[in-house]
This record gives C-alpha cells, sequence and structure tokens, in this order.
C-alpha cells in the first residue's frame, strides 16, 4: 500500500512537469560564450587559418554578424553585455579598479545597474556564470547569478588553480591533480555542472554565461597544441594578413574590393617610442623566431578554447536542448596590441625578452609571460586599423556568432552586415525569454533576432574609451583617437579607413559630432577626466 501511494506521488509530480515544461516549452536556455582580446579574422568561420570547428558548425547552422561592435576594452565590453548600456551609464567608461572621480569612471559597475542574470531570474531562469568578471565588485551572485566560478579580475595565471574562485561562499569548486589544470579547461568544467544544476529543475531555462580568458595574456598553453602550429607562423605577419584578406573574401565576410590597411602604427607603454609595425622580412632571423612563437601560443589558446565550447555544445546536443538554446558568441574587444611590435615578457615593467635557442620552446609554459605585441595583433585584426583601446574598426570590430535553430528564420551560414552592438544581447534576452525589463534605466539596444528579419539603415551607435571616440550612423563613421580631430569615413566602400572625408564632407562631421556629444552628455561620457591619458597606462 505504501509502495503503491508511492509510486501515485511520483506519477502526479511527472504529470505536473510536464504541464509545466509545456508552458515553458517556447522559452529557450541562452548561452553567451566571450572570448577575450580575441582578433576579427582569428575563427576559421571569419577568415582566420586557427582551427575553430566547433564555433564554424554553430556559423554554418547559424547567422554571422559582420558589423558586430564591442566597446574597445574589457571591462566597458562586459559591462555593456550584463546591462545593455553604454559602460559610462553603468560606471565603467574605463577599468575596473580605476576611479577617475566622475560618474561614468567609477572603476565599478554602478549598484543602481541591473544584469542580465538579475532581469531573467525575476522571469524564471536559473542564472549561471563561469569564466572572467572583471566588473570591479567582489561577488557576481551578487549581480544575479546563482552559481559562479571563475576571477574577478583579469586572469594572469592559466596554469594556477588558486587564481580562480567559487561563489557562493562555501561551494566547492572541483580539485584538479598536479599539472593538470588549464583555466580554459577549469571553466568549462564548472560551466557543465552548472548545466548539471539546472538539469534538476527541466521546467526552468538557464541563462549561462561562459566568459573565457583566451587568448588574453599571457600566452600559454598545452604544450601539444603550441606544437601543432610551432611552423604555421614561420612566414610572418606579411603574410598571414595577404592570406587571411583572401579567406576572408571568400567567406563572404567582406566586399571583394576590400583592400589591406596600411601596417598599424603603435605607442609603447609609457609612451616613449612609437612607430609602425615593421615588415617581416625586415627583422632578424632570432626575432621572427621568437614572434612565431609568440603566434603560435596564441593560435594554441583559441584552438583549446574552441575544443572547450565543443564540450559544452557536445553536451546541449546530448540532452536534446541544442535547437533550443539561443547561442551568442562573440569577443570584448579587437586583438591586442600591447605594447609595441615585439610585446612584452614581464607585466610589473612591460619588458621584452628575447627568447633564443632552448628558450624558445619553453616560452607559453608554466611559469612564463608573453604578450603578443602589435604586428599580430594587427594580422589577427585583419584587415583593419589598429587594435583594443581603440575605436578604429581594430579595436571595436568583432567577429559574432548567433546560433538558435527553433528562433532564426534566416538560413545556416546567414550574414548580417547591419551594424549591432554589445547593448543588443540584453534586449535580445529578453525577447528570447519573452521577459519585461525590470531596470529603471530604458535599455538603448534592441532585439538582434528582430534586426536579422527588419534591420535598420540609420541606427546611431557610439563609443569612447581613453579618449579615442566615434559614432556610426549607417555607413557613416566619425573616429578619433585621443586629442586628435574627427576622421570621416564612408564604410560602404572603405571599411579599412584610409581615406579621410572630414575636410570634404564638413556638414557631415558637424552632425555627428553634434550627435555624440548629445549622446556624451546623456551617458556620463564628458567632460573627460584631466588624468585619463596617464591613468590608461596600465595593462589590464
Amino acid at each position: 500500500m505504501i509502495m503503491r501511494v508511492h509510486w501515485l506521488g511520483v506519477l502526479l509530480t511527472l504529470i505536473i512537469a510536464t504541464a509545466c515544461m509545456a508552458e515553458t516549452s517556447t522559452r529557450p536556455n541562452i548561452l553567451v560564450l566571450l572570448a577575450d582580446d580575441l582578433g576579427y579574422s582569428d575563427l576559421g568561420c571569419f577568415g582566420g587559418e586557427i582551427e575553430t570547428p566547433v564555433l564554424d558548425s554553430l556559423a554554418a547552422d547559424g547567422v554571422r554578424l559582420t558589423h558586430f561592435y564591442n566597446t574597445g576594452r574589457c571591462c566597458p565590453s562586459r559591462a555593456s553585455l550584463l546591462t545593455g548600456q553604454y559602460p559610462h551609464r553603468v560606471g565603467l567608461g574605463h577599468m575596473a579598479g580605476n576611479n577617475l572621480g566622475q560618474p561614468g569612471y567609477q572603476g565599478r559597475i554602478s549598484e543602481q545597474a541591473i544584469t542580465i542574470a538579475e532581469n531573467l531570474s525575476q522571469s524564471g531562469y536559473r542564472t549561471f556564470m563561469a569564466g572572467k568578471w572583471h566588473l570591479g565588485t567582489d561577488d557576481p551572485t551578487q549581480h544575479g547569478f546563482e552559481q559562479f566560478y571563475g576571477t574577478l579580475v583579469s586572469a594572469k595565471r592559466f596554469f594556477d588553480p588558486n587564481h580562480l574562485l567559487r561563489k557562493p561562499d562555501g561551494e566547492k569548486s572541483r580539485s584538479y591533480t598536479q599539472g593538470s589544470f588549464y583555466a580554459t579547461d577549469a571553466v568549462t568544467d564548472h560551466a557543465l555542472d552548472f548545466l548539471e544544476m539546472a538539469r534538476l529543475t527541466p521546467t526552468r531555462p538557464f541563462f549561462l554565461y561562459v566568459a573565457y580568458n583566451a587568448p588574453h595574456f599571457p600566452l600559454q598553453a598545452p604544450p601539444d597544441l603550441i606544437e601543432k602550429y610551432s611552423k604555421r607562423y614561420a612566414a610572418g605577419w606579411d603574410q598571414l594578413r595577404v592570406q587571411r584578406l583572401e579567406q576572408m573574401k571568400r567567406k563572404r565576410i567582406i566586399p571583394d574590393q576590400t583592400q589591406l590597411s596600411q601596417r598599424s602604427r603603435w605607442t609603447n607603454y609609457g609612451e616613449t617610442a612609437s612607430g609602425s609595425n615593421p615588415e617581416w622580412d625586415s627583422l632578424p632571423q632570432k626575432r621572427r623566431e621568437d614572434l612565431a612563437r609568440r603566434m603560435a601560443i596564441y593560435a594554441a589558446m583559441v584552438d583549446r578554447m574552441d575544443q572547450q565550447i565543443g564540450r559544452i555544445i557536445k553536451r546541449l546536443k546530448d540532452s536534446n536542448q541544442l535547437s533550443n538554446t539561443l547561442i551568442l558568441f562573440t569577443s570584448d574587444n579587437g586583438a591586442c596590441f600591447e605594447w609595441d611590435p615585439f610585446g612584452f615578457d614581464i607585466v610589473s615593467s612591460n619588458q621584452n625578452i628575447l627568447h633564443e635557442g632552448p628558450a624558445i620552446e619553453k616560452m607559453g609554459s608554466i611559469g612564463t609571460f608573453h604578450s603578443l605585441g602589435s604586428g599580430w595583433a594587427n594580422a589577427c585584426n585583419t584587415p583593419w586599423r589598429l587594435y583594443k583601446h581603440f575605436n578604429h574598426e581594430g579595436g571595436i570590430a568583432s567577429p559574432a556568432i548567433i546560433h538558435w535553430p527553433k528562433g532564426l528564420a534566416l538560413t545556416g551560414g546567414s550574414i548580417q552586415t547591419q551594424p549591432t552592438h554589445l547593448i543588443d544581447v540584453f534586449p535580445t534576452a529578453l525577447a528570447a525569454a519573452q521577459a519585461q525589463y525590470s531596470g529603471g534605466q530604458p535599455l538603448p539596444g534592441r532585439d538582434l533576432i528582430l534586426q536579422l528579419q527588419e534591420p535598420s539603415a540609420d541606427r546611431m551607435l557610439f563609443f569612447e574609451h581613453q579618449g579615442n571616440r566615434a559614432v556610426r550612423q549607417g555607413h557613416w563613421k566619425l573616429v578619433a583617437l585621443d586629442d586628435a580631430p574627427w576622421e570621416l569615413y564612408d564604410l560602404r566602400v572603405d571599411r579599412i579607413e584610409s581615406i579621410d572625408l572630414a575636410a570634404r564632407l564638413p556638414n557631415k562631421v558637424k552632425e555627428l559630432d553634434t550627435a555624440w556629444i548629445a549622446w556624451a552628455d546623456r551617458n556620463h561620457v564628458t567632460p573627460l577626466p584631466k588624468d585619463l591619458k596617464v591613468k590608461y597606462l596600465k595593462p589590464d
């Protein structure tokens, strides 16, 4: 009799759960995947030679956004993604920890800001995060996430498990045997653990934000993957830029008439030197060997990230959740030039070390610390000008992929060329979740899914970071370096920003400048802090 009652109870529970699941079946899971300092053309599906079959597959079945924008740097981009606001509006126009004494530059996310996680949890979603937070506060679970594993700052040790932590306090993270830890893998391990938690409540969809540290410096990767790419970059960055340009045209990422920009300029840490990236063949052989190794490690990091994303995608497939999971992949900014063509090896002093002989083989291993440098960063951002920190295309244009079989009307492999932005992620999530916005400040972004169906040609997007600034309206872009006059470009024919039309079209400059000033005033961007130029010279 007791056994019969037990099974009747189980049956009743299953009936109720099935009914609830039917009510929520149209609400998708939401997975946001963010890379760190990934170049525009690094992925295979965006023209790169790095092997990224998982992301390429998502692109083949989804949509690539070829005019998707970030804010130019990590902290502001993460603030925009999670709050749906321009970063200054929520206090992070600069860097986490750098309070410049003005509302838009507080060095931490505003207490008044509501995140996607908070809003979706109010609508019944489970909310999880694994990876890099870097918003100036010390606990993502105080911003709407149920569970967190990762780093609160910028990861500096890929082989050190003590650099990442678990929240809420008291929750246990996985343990790793000596020598088995790698941050990209560990972030994925915990993301998979969170998916298992989500399976315990099958009637509730989940929001999972996986913010990888790769391929941000220090360049560190598993030895076998570094070896895989060890010979691939011996020909140098000039040849790589040409090869990527050809592939990008074949894949329809850029128009056939697109040319390569000139080699970009660089200014080193402390602004003691500057110049243009040199021709690869002008460099001594030992320098080329050092540099080729740096790019091989970088490629290995991207490759490993793709493999780990593959573990997440496989779990979604195995649990029959992939078709109704809205997936968005992008990067927080363009590739990182810090701080010259040769990169640096000691973060405290930004000193470059030329590695020779046996030291080459040790690069990328435990205890080493390398950055990529401006020459390779320029190649990773092919064909655009400049890099992370700046508001030219090399700094603010990111590769982006949307995959959602049940929710996308476009055919797989489609390419979307309308301007879109990180501020669009929040309204996209709300629209997909059929949730109401619960914040006080209106969202400036738009639903990406709707934009795929009803593109808007006249939309305006705005940018500012470290005094660099830009505004884009349709095919027009007004952009400037810090303390430099506006430049005007027609992106229909000149997205590499090579022909400045400012002197020829002063009325267009004035029109866009007026719009930028009005935006800046509304969003706590101006006046720019007087010490902004000095304080930004700190790597993140």
